[in-house]
């Protein structure tokens, strides 16, 4: 795999897979523009990195309708993105009775309406390189399977799945691919935070149900770098399942 001379954003780039995608990608030759809220988390990104005229560019991605103008910008100070790896996203649980609009607005914000809107900045006159590119969104195993208390989370989800084969359809004449990987648990940070609350047995009982135990970033970073480059030249609009055969059951 090779990225050579191709500039990607990788949002949610300060922490988990969106960090491990900046690593890999940096490692293919790829120059990396890093994107979260946390300007010291994404420094330490870069530092993790391979050498490259790699940037730090800080963005609260829930402030959606800005997205686009922002694209445009940031297109203007560091040249036109050949990809697009959308990253970062929140994952809550919750009865479906006790859930607040103002905490469902927010899941769906970060996971599926930010990923609408970096998609339609992606697509403005000079923010996409001229000849074409590639678009990775990070579903879940949540958005195909259903599970307890995860409702919102899994709409979000599966809503990035249907996103995915629309914008494939939509933007193949113009040379851009568009896919999406549903990772099964990955030991991130934030996985990591909600196992603490579980006792031993379900944790045990979550780890049973992955038949090749959990996965780490670099597991998603890679299958991440395979959809960016040309090795996966004829594949779009599809969702590649990494998931330690989670789904499998």
């Amino acid at each position: 795999m090779d990225l050579s001379n191709r500039t990607i954003l990788v949002t949610g780039a300060s922490s988990g897979i969106g960090r491990a995608a900046a690593i890999l990608l940096s490692g293919l030759g790829a120059r990396v523009i890093l994107t979260a809220r946390n300007t010291e988390r994404l420094t330490q990104t870069l530092g993790l990195m391979a050498a490259g005229d790699h940037v730090i560019e800080p963005f609260d991605l829930k402030d959606c309708e800005a997205i686009p103008q922002w694209m445009k910008e940031l297109a203007e100070r560091n040249g036109p993105l050949f990809g697009l790896v959308h990253s970062a996203g929140i994952e809550e649980s919750g009865a479906i009775h006790t859930r607040k609009p103002e905490a469902t607005r927010r899941v769906l914000c970060i996971n599926l309406e930010a990923a609408i809107a970096l998609s339609s900045g992606f697509c403005l006159r000079g923010v996409r390189s001229a000849s074409g590119g590639s678009i990775v969104f990070l579903s879940s195993v949540m958005g195909l399977v259903g599970q307890p208390r995860k409702s919102v989370y899994s709409a979000s989800k599966a809503g990035l799945i249907g996103l995915t084969k629309s914008l494939a359809l939509e933007l193949a004449r113009q040379s851009v691919r568009v896919n999406c990987i549903a990772a099964g648990l990955v030991e991130t940070e934030m996985t990591k935070e909600m196992l603490r609350l579980l006792s031993p047995a379900q944790v045990e009982a979550i780890r049973a149900m992955h038949p090749l135990g959990f996965g780490r970033p670099e597991d998603v970073a890679s299958a991440i770098g395979f959809l960016l480059s040309d090795d996966s030249r004829w594949i779009t609009g599809t969702t590649l399942v990494v998931d330690g055969g989670y789904t499998a059951h």
